[in-house]
């Protein structure tokens, strides 16, 4: 997807106004205007009830009726809300499982790389330095959260006020798990892909890299470094031949030569990138952000930041004023504020903590998150693990919230009736306990004795005690194979999508296919056992090869309840005709429901 492009000119013409196959709601969130369309669907600009804009971008209909673009969407999303950084714009909700998927980011007010170059020309040297300066920053982040872009061109390159601005990390993962990218449906521009890509080859975060090369060739010349034309020939070129760099600055050709390396491992790190930079020009960080880019590039960003904001479509017809509580009284029927999107248990909000605090922008909106140290380079350390995030609450989910209350593992909630004082039964569970007063408790409420038949002497539930290991040494994982941790003769079995427990996924990661099964990669020298599986918390679905070595390990959790250990080996040389991984597996079968009962 093209992401936030505008149409240049005046401010009358930065917003396009709704046509009459748009829609004019998405989830809630009301649509003002259309900000652009791309392979992948159309963009839309919405506000949140604070007024900060927000673009909502809707996946093509054809792609929501596949079911793996479905997945690896829902994949990627999952990943890209744990994408922090100053020079990416955030992934702030979504909806991988409506009927039609969407993901709202923060709104940017400024052109793209390539509607930059096209109105005004190439880039200036010192310009280009802070641009790509600025995008190994965001490539940082970005593969610090598992993430591949796979698409990195100038037309998902922003250009805001205080630096560039990456978009669309990691969508184009799940667009090539359709049928529909090989019927005529181009995801992705052959030009600024690299050659392992081209090929069909295992991508890493070294195929960024390339595209980060070439992104740079085409700030600083205004033309793609393996030039243009039919799809075929450009990617014959980038696969065999030497980029055109004839135009490219002196001061850029180191940083572009070795970024456009055939060979992934000769491309340089986001370190030597930015070292690269910072050589070539002592003013490379990106300290005067105001005056970063020239004059006509600029004016084109102020003349977004003052365009004023559409009109937005109307807002439903009013609703009668809620009736009196009552249990009979369905909690769905609450209304969410008009202008944004309602909380659905098909809704990812974006992961805690959150907060909104006054943008350094009038017209950028990036909800903030716990502050982290500034990175440094090399050795930047890890980003925070995913949390799961809490779920929106409208006034009616806050009232039931007051009056319904739970007792923890007992999966029993009881309604208070105002009329009779009567007792209620009806399922649930909650992690604390809400009074008739309102008063919220710590911890869960002990159970009368006399409604659970148990008296103070009877003993409680022995805690289950852990289940025996099982060790299956020297697995030869092949990409595109599985293991199934319940089975008494782990081995790899064909198939990698699917309810699989661990999964060598051809795309260069492990992993966790099972509904609820979850993957955590220790830290170098953490030692793996049972009780450091269950205590560790940093959970994610997927962990890229790249960032495996020998003796690394993984703790994996499946959603059938069982844990293993896996501890890496080695990988395949590279003159092996098939691409695995050796490791050790250690297993404890129904270890997830050994935790005593309450």
């Amino acid at each position: 997807m093209s992401g936030q492009q505008l149409d240049r000119g005046s401010a009358s013409q930065v917003f396009q106004p709704l046509a009459g196959d748009d829609p004019t709601t998405i989830a809630g969130y009301r649509l003002a205007a259309k900000l652009g369309a791309g392979g992948m669907g159309k963009v839309y600009l919405s506000y949140t009830p604070g007024g900060r804009p927000v673009a909502i971008k809707v996946i093509r209909p054809e792609f929501g009726e596949d079911a793996e673009f479905r997945r690896r969407f829902a994949q990627e999303v999952q990943s890209a809300q744990r994408v922090q950084g100053l020079f990416t714009a955030p992934v702030i909700d979504a909806d991988t499982d409506g009927a039609q998927p969407w993901l709202a980011t923060a709104y940017v007010p400024g052109p793209s790389l390539a509607d930059a170059v096209v109105a005004h020309g190439a880039l200036p040297v010192e310009a280009v330095l802070l641009l790509i300066a600025g995008m190994a920053e965001a490539l940082h982040v970005i593969h610090g959260a598992g993430i591949v872009h796979r698409d990195l061109k100038p037309s998902n390159v922003l250009l805001a006020a205080d630096g560039p601005r990456v978009i669309d990390f990691g969508i184009a993962y799940a667009a090539d798990a359709t049928s529909l990218t090989g019927s005529g449906v181009t995801i992705g521009t052959p030009s600024f892909m690299a050659p392992e890509q081209a090929a069909g080859k295992k991508v890493t975060p070294a195929t960024d890299i390339f595209a980060l090369g070439q992104v740079a060739a085409y700030a600083a010349t205004g033309t793609p470094a393996f030039g243009e034309g039919t799809s075929h020939g450009v990617l014959y070129r980038i696969v065999h031949e030497e980029p055109d760099l004839t135009g490219v600055p002196e001061r850029l050709r180191e940083l572009v030569t070795r970024c456009l390396a055939k060979d992934p491992g000769a491309r340089p790190s986001i370190a030597e990138i930015i070292g690269i930079c910072q050589s070539a020009n002592a003013e490379t960080v990106l300290r005067r952000p105001e005056d970063w880019l020239p004059s006509p590039v600029a004016a084109d960003i102020t003349v977004r930041a003052a365009a004023p904001a559409p009109v937005q479509t109307p807002p439903p017809p009013a609703a009668a004023p809620p009736a009196a509580y009552s249990p009979t009284t369905p909690v769905s029927q609450a209304t969410p504020p008009p202008g944004f999107g309602p909380a659905s248990p098909h809704r990812t909000p974006p992961p805690p903590p959150y907060s909104t605090p006054a943008p350094a922008h009038p017209h950028a909106y990036a909800p903030a998150r716990t502050p982290t140290p500034a990175p440094t380079y090399p050795g930047h350390p890890g980003h925070p693990a995913p949390q799961k995030p809490p779920a929106r609450r409208g006034p009616l989910v806050a009232l039931a919230a007051a009056l319904v209350f739970g007792i923890a593992g007992g999966g029993t909630a009881y309604v208070l009736l105002k009329d009779d004082g009567k007792q209620v039964q009806g399922n649930g569970s909650s992690q604390g306990e809400q009074t008739s007063d309102g008063n919220e408790n710590a911890g869960p409420k002990e159970a009368d004795p006399k409604e659970t038949g148990r008296t103070e002497a009877d003993p409680k539930p022995e805690p289950k005690p852990d289940p025996d290991p099982a060790d299956y040494k020297g697995i030869n994982l092949t990409a595109g194979y599985h293991l199934t941790l319940g089975e008494d003769d782990v081995r790899p079995q064909k198939g990698e999508d699917g309810t699989y427990e661990l999964s060598y996924d051809t795309g260069g990661y492990l992993d966790a296919e099972s509904e609820g099964g979850t993957l955590v990669l220790l830290d170098p020298g953490q030692e793996g056992s049972l009780a450091a599986c269950r205590a560790d918390t940093r959970f994610t679905g997927t962990i890229y090869v790249d960032k495996l070595s020998k003796g690394r390990q993984v703790c994996v959790t499946t959603g059938t309840g069982h844990m293993g250990l896996v501890t890496v080996q080695g990988f395949s040389a590279e003159d092996s005709p098939s691409d695995y991984m050796t490791l050790d597996l250690t297993v404890w079968r129904n270890a997830v429901a050994s935790s005593p009962e309450s």
